[in-house]
């Protein structure tokens, strides 16, 4: 508890669960992972405070962009015991930007993939149109 007398917020691994609509197991496994660290009550209960909620929307964030785990413990900082705010968020830059590159290179393969299929589609109306109308064979 906070010396101003306030206790912090605190959450079952339930309303998390549901807030971020995942499952009970997932949070576990970021646990796991060493992504989150609640408390324990004696009756050995989760209880995630503030920051485990905070991190777990970066987790799942992240995840949602494509990293791994391990890059997202790397940009929240969990391999450093005092990690400096500038650093994570040059780190975070630095992460988002390679995947800038491969989404790019992935939009290039897509753009050339479809201009192979169109141009594929485009060859297989003409021998349609040739086979079906009787048009001759090198219109």
């Amino acid at each position: 508890m906070p010396e101003t007398g306030h206790p912090s917020p605190s959450y079952t691994i339930s309303q998390l669960a549901a807030e971020f609509d995942v499952s009970a197991r997932t949070i576990r496994f970021y646990e796991e992972k060493g992504l989150l660290a609640p408390r324990r009550t004696r009756g050995n209960q989760r209880l995630y405070g503030r920051r485990d909620r905070t991190r777990l929307r970066l987790i799942l964030r992240g995840k949602r962009f494509g990293y791994r785990l391990e890059e997202i413990a790397e940009m929240i900082g969990l391999d450093e015991v005092d990690p400096d705010e500038a650093a994570q968020i040059r780190k975070s830059l630095a992460f988002g930007e390679r995947k800038l590159g491969e989404i790019h290179e992935r939009m290039r393969e897509l753009k050339l993939m479809e201009e192979d299929l169109r141009s594929v589609a485009a060859k297989l109306r003409r021998r349609l149109a040739q086979l079906e109308g009787g048009a001759p064979e090198d219109a």
